[in-house]
């Protein structure tokens, strides 16, 4: 097990760590394992962390990319870049385990303005992608939707500032409590007797594993770039940085 220290604090860049094993992943890169780390792995919709791991002697070995092992439940496998050299990474080497900054930040704002979508399109969600130069959402519903009224929704629950939290309820809550899971596609995992949920003061409340900023004002300036009839049942809400429209 990989104790997943991003669950707790979003805003963590780096920790203390120390390497279990070293392994070979099914595209031939390298996978490292920790015993415990801040990079997120690919899941829920939100993109894995990149980064690298410092080793004691100080060279960096560079992490492409994070995902679930595909082995072991519960432990969380670094992908080192093609052509990182491993000498120095055997099990018990101890390291420093370090995100890419800003990667994360876009990471966390997108998820974010996501709930806010969530909040403003009251269907159904059968599809998600959150990376750090787009976000979409898949909703399942007919109606049309309006780029100009989503964006101005969107920009007036950042304005609102408010607190973004998250929580753990049993499972037993959720089951009593079926509405709070609003995806279609993908379900809050079960097995450990408890559930993580994401609480926007007075705006949206769900179950989800992902990072998120602290306060719906850091966000920033949010729009939605595209809007997509992708089947009868199905539209796709495309959001993007008002900075990179401009820029």
């Amino acid at each position: 097990m990989t104790e997943e220290l991003f669950r707790e604090d979003a805003t963590l860049l780096q920790c203390e760590a120390q390497v279990l094993e070293v392994d070979e992943w099914p595209d031939g890169s390298r996978a490292v394992v920790l015993d415990r780390t801040v990079f997120y792995p690919l899941g829920g919709g939100q993109a894995g962390d990149a980064g690298v791991l410092t080793l004691a002697d100080g060279r960096e070995v560079p992490v492409a990319d994070t995902r679930k092992h595909k082995d072991r439940p519960g432990a969380i496998a670094h992908l080192l870049a093609p052509g990182a050299d491993t000498s120095g990474l055997a099990p018990g080497a101890r390291v420093t385990a370090r995100i890419d900054a800003l990667r994360r930040r876009a990471h966390m704002r997108f998820h974010t303005a996501t709930h806010l979508l969530c909040a403003l399109v009251p269907h159904p969600v059968d599809g998600c992608s959150i990376t750090a130069g787009y976000a979409r959402l898949d909703f399942h519903m007919t109606e049309p939707l309006d780029k100009e009224t989503l964006t101005a929704g969107i920009a007036r629950l950042v304005a609102g500032a408010h607190a973004v939290r998250h929580r753990w309820i049993s499972e037993e809550e959720l089951d009593a409590n079926p509405g709070l899971v609003r995806s279609m596609s993908v379900q809050p995992p079960r097995g450990l007797g408890r559930v993580r949920v994401l609480e926007i003061e007075g705006v949206d409340l769900q179950p989800c594993g992902g990072t998120h900023v602290a306060n719906t004002a850091d966000i920033g300036p949010v729009i939605v770039t595209k809007i997509e009839k992708k089947s009868a049942m199905t539209r796709r809400v495309i959001l993007g940085f008002a900075e990179s429209a401009v820029g």
